[in-house]
Formats: structure tokens, sequence, C-alpha cells
């Protein structure tokens, strides 16, 4: 790590936990996002939701930094009067990201996508959803806040999906790299498809005899679902389920 960036780690950790009331993230953690963002070679586009010291952090590795927020607990006023922020690298928008990011035209893809909005079911979700399209392959999704319950289900499911590798986790923040796999399209359904969905099914069929309603649902289902699905079903989910029909 730069010694730059080690000073500037030191120097935004040192703001202390009241710096702003809505919560901030560990030294730890702001480490590990500089890091993975140098191991990756140089940042042009991140986004992030939410906003506080990892804004602080952010304008200083990335070149253009997105960031949606509102000033909940003062965290946008603290953080646009920060003597550390890189204002010229940032662009803010400001409002509920359920609103916001709906409607916000994105022009890039991004290296880095870190999401700290609200909290709330499904709110991160929704972030997510119009974010991963355009996450560049090799890029980096940190998702923070993992021991809200909901939240650690999506860390589950995008780990367990070929688009995602789970790099580690730092206290409560899961850091993923995006692989080469194709992404999921945004305006299909799809859901054979994902690495969470696939993984229980293959587990229920394991130990589901024919016989039972589930064995004559799988088995109905099998019948109904179009050639192309079919085509695109893994071939071990495809064996286990002949074997189970």
């Amino acid at each position: 790590m730069k010694p730059e960036h080690l000073q500037l780690v030191d120097e935004i950790a040192a703001l202390g936990n009241d710096w702003h009331r809505a919560g901030s993230v560990s030294r730890d953690v702001l480490l590990a996002i500089t890091r993975h963002c140098q191991s990756g070679g140089r940042v042009h586009h991140s986004a992030e939701t939410g906003t506080g010291r990892t804004t602080l952090l952010f304008s200083n590795l990335s070149d253009n930094h997105l960031v949606f927020t509102k000033d909940e607990g003062k965290s946008l006023s603290q953080t646009r009067g920060s003597s550390l922020l890189r204002a010229e690298h940032v662009t803010f928008v400001e409002g509920p990201t359920q609103k916001t990011l709906p409607y916000y035209e994105f022009d890039n893809t991004f290296q880095v996508v870190f999401i700290d909005g609200p909290h709330g079911y499904p709110f991160p979700d929704l972030e997510y959803y119009f974010f991963y399209p355009h996450l560049e392959s090799d890029g980096l999704l940190i998702l923070d806040d993992i021991q809200i319950p909901s939240i650690g289900r999506m860390v589950d499911i995008l780990r367990a999906d070929p688009m995602f590798e789970l790099l580690e986790t730092v206290h409560q923040t899961a850091f993923l790299r995006r692989t080469g796999a194709p992404a999921i399209d945004p305006y299909s359904d799809s859901w054979w498809l994902q690495g969470y969905n696939r993984l229980h099914y293959e587990h229920v069929i394991a130990g589901s005899p024919s016989k039972t309603r589930l064995g004559r649902f799988l088995r109905r289902v099998s019948g109904l679902t179009p050639r192309l699905i079919k085509d695109r079903l893994p071939a071990s989910f495809k064996s286990k389920l002949a074997k189970r029909m």
C-alpha cells in the first residue's frame, strides 16, 4: 500500500465514530477497500450509496466517484465540509436512492461499487439491481452491514452465483469480485440460472422420491419447461432431475 494512502486512511479513521450520526466503517474496512482498489489497477469510475468516511477515501482513490445519498445524520454535510474530500472527483446525487437510482442514466461502467444506503429490505437489493449491469468484469462489489439478516442473505445469494466470487469479509463488510460470467438479463426471469436456486433444488431433488408432492411438481415442471430453458440448465442439474423423474 502506498504510504500516502496509509496516511490518508489513518486521517479518515481519526475522525472518530461520532463524526456523523449515520454510522461509519472501521479503519480495517478502509484499509481493505484501499488494498482491493489498488490491486485492480487504476479506478476510473466508482459509485456508492450512502456517504461518509468511504466517500473521503474514494475521492482520493477514484478519478470519478458517483455518490447517491441524502443528509442522514449530517453525513453529507460533514463529508462535503471535510478537508480530506477531493471534491473535484465526486458527484453527489441527493435524495432517497429508492427515487434517484431508478431514473439515473449511467454513461459508463464501474470498477468499484459500494452499497451502504438504506438497509431495510428490499432497498439494498434494489440498489444492487440498478448497479450490477454496469459493474465491469473483475470489478469490486462491496456490501456493508452484512450482519443484518436480509443483507447477509443477499451476500449468500451472490456468492453462490457464477457472476461473483467472495474475496473476503472484514468485520461486517463483504468484498466480492465480478467474474467473467455473463450477467443475468435485468429484464428476464432467469431464476433457474442462478446458483443459489440451483443449489437449493439440487439438494431437494437429491432427497425427494418421485412419488412425493415435490417430486410430482418437479416432474410437471420438467415436462412444461421450454426447450430453451432446458438447454441452459447445467448438465449436473438435468441429470439429477432425470433420475428423480
